[in-house]
């Protein structure tokens, strides 16, 4: 059986963790399918949005403990994951990532969770980084907590290795929609839609500008030029063209 399902629907790719039997847990085999699942999206001109999902009732349960309790499979995993975990992978994805969190996302999943753009949850999932309670250290969580929500209340979740509810996510800014687990999908394909129907370069663009600048001062952040060249681009002219002859635009992503 696949450890990953990889779909492509039209511009939109459905990227679903597959190892229900073991809470989608992210061994070395799943980990190197989940790279190159994000890099075939982040290379595919014709892919604008991406969904990350699981199937059955994790999101993913992070690392596999079970391989990293083997001196052999624990070097393999550590190895590749220092500069490839999909976490990582999507800081240079600039397209819009999102996370369908339809159950536990714990450790690196949680982690993954935290490197989308965009995070639906069903309201009975939870997220959390977990680390601290079996050994590990999160590098990559630590950061991306303390930058989302309150320092004092990411610490205390560090710390403790707590989860958070979908409810409290929802306070915090770390969850867009907190949906039933039957609409979690339909709900992420629907923002999905929406943001496809938008110029695909100028989308790129944006999130590239935003997250670049986070850590700039503003008068230096507006002056960014990162990012697809949409004032040339055939789709600015196909945009000024629909809206004048009142139109939907059929963007081409050039």
């Amino acid at each position: 059986m696949a450890e990953l399902i990889y779909e492509k629907k039209g511009h939109l790719a459905l990227i679903t963790l597959n190892r229900p039997e073991s809470r989608n847990a992210l061994n070395y085999e799943m980990a190197v399918l989940w790279a190159q699942a994000l890099q075939d999206f982040r290379d595919d001109p014709d892919l604008w949005v991406a969904i990350f999902t699981g199937n059955g009732p994790a999101f993913c349960a992070g690392a596999d403990l079970k391989d990293l309790s083997k001196p052999d499979t624990k070097k393999r995993f550590l190895d590749f994951a220092y500069d490839r975990a999909p976490y990582l992978l999507n800081l240079d994805v600039w397209k819009p990532t999102i996370a369908a969190i339809n159950g536990v996302a714990a450790g690196g999943g949680c982690e993954f969770a935290l490197s989308c753009d965009i995070r639906v949850m069903a309201d009975t999932a939870r997220i959390g980084l977990t680390e601290a309670k079996v050994g590990m250290g999160a590098n990559f969580g630590t950061h991306k907590l303390a930058r989302m929500i309150p320092l004092g209340i990411a610490l205390e979740k560090l710390f403790t290795g707590a989860f958070i509810s979908s409810a409290e996510a929802l306070q915090w800014g770390l969850a867009n929609r907190v949906v039933s687990g039957e609409e979690l999908m339909p709900t992420a394909i629907k923002i999905a839609e929406a943001i496809m129907e938008c110029a695909p370069l100028s989308v790129r663009r944006m999130k590239e500008n935003a997250m670049k600048g986070l850590e700039m001062p503003l008068t230096s952040a507006v002056k960014l030029n990162v990012g697809p060249d949409v004032y040339r681009s055939e789709d600015q002219l196909e945009g000024a063209r629909a809206f004048a002859e009142k139109r939907k635009p059929n963007w081409k992503g050039k």
